[in-house]
């Protein structure tokens, strides 16, 4: 298991002094997002990450969400933008993108008793990744479905929803981030939940059950350890978080330090 940090949270001026920072503090990987980085700035990405002392992971999100909408031309571009991330994940190494498909209510219409909205969004859906898990695999990297909560989406909320997708789709590009924080809302037991999803698993968020950094609330982190530890994962594990108290740095580091203990206790059956 490796310690990621996104770009933002990670003290420093310019995208060198962070990269700088989380060298100098023993993170293994940084994850960007589409709005630090948009389709425009997508070869400054490439060079900002060309000789970065601590290399690109993953990236987070997409500049449209309409993967999912009625009218195919936005569908399109979506898919379109999501292939060029895609494209630089290869590029660079990393993991590859992170993608909730869809923020809010259905768009698609209920055709009830034949399809009901959220059946039809899984049809098209399963048909959609299966063209980004082309993408992907021709890139190099993988497509990362990522279940979301109740309050941020009505779709893919649970593990076991992101599974059902990747899964009907079949495509060996296609995989699951688990995100400690909607778990924490979702999901009736985080560890239960990591093994049933088992060698899917392949990029992780952390934030506490506050959405503040791990080690500030009271998310049992190493019982989520062990579980990734007993499913064999050796990814990355991304903070996803806001901090506690006034001093964002300290926060951090004290959160790291928290982090690698749980992961060392973890590892060693602890």
């Amino acid at each position: 298991m490796k310690i990621a940090l996104q770009i933002g949270m990670i003290p420093g001026n310019t995208t060198a002094d962070k990269q700088k920072w989380a060298a100098d503090h023993g993170v293994d990987g940084i994850e960007i997002s589409a709005g630090t980085y948009p389709v425009e700035r997508l070869d400054q990405a490439r060079r900002d990450f060309a000789d970065s002392p601590v290399p690109l992971c993953t990236v987070c999100g997409n500049p449209s969400f309409d993967f999912l909408d009625p009218d195919p031309k936005k569908r399109r571009a979506s898919i379109e933008q999501s292939k060029q991330y895609l494209k630089l994940a290869g590029d660079l190494g990393a993991t590859g993108q992170i993608v909730p498909p869809i923020f809010g209510a259905p768009r698609l219409p209920d055709l009830a008793p034949l399809k009901s909205a959220v059946d039809l969004e899984k049809d098209l859906l399963v048909e959609l990744c299966k063209e980004l898990g082309d993408a992907a695999q021709a890139a190099g990297c993988l497509f990362l479905l990522e279940p979301l909560n109740r309050y941020e989406t009505h779709l893919l909320r649970t593990q076991a929803h992101g599974l059902e997708i990747i899964r009907r789709s079949g495509h060996p590009a296609l995989a699951l981030i688990s995100d400690f924080f909607h778990m924490s809302i979702e999901e009736t037991s985080t560890p239960a939940a990591l093994r049933e999803a088992g060698s899917l698993v392949k990029h992780v968020h952390l934030a506490d059950n506050t959405r503040l950094e791990p080690g500030s609330g009271d998310t049992d982190f190493l019982a989520g350890f062990k579980a990734l530890a007993d499913i064999g994962f050796s990814g990355y594990m991304a903070f996803e978080c806001g901090f506690s108290g006034s001093d964002r740095t300290a926060a951090l580091i004290t959160s790291l330090a928290y982090t690698r203990d749980c992961i060392a206790k973890a590892q060693s059956g602890r």
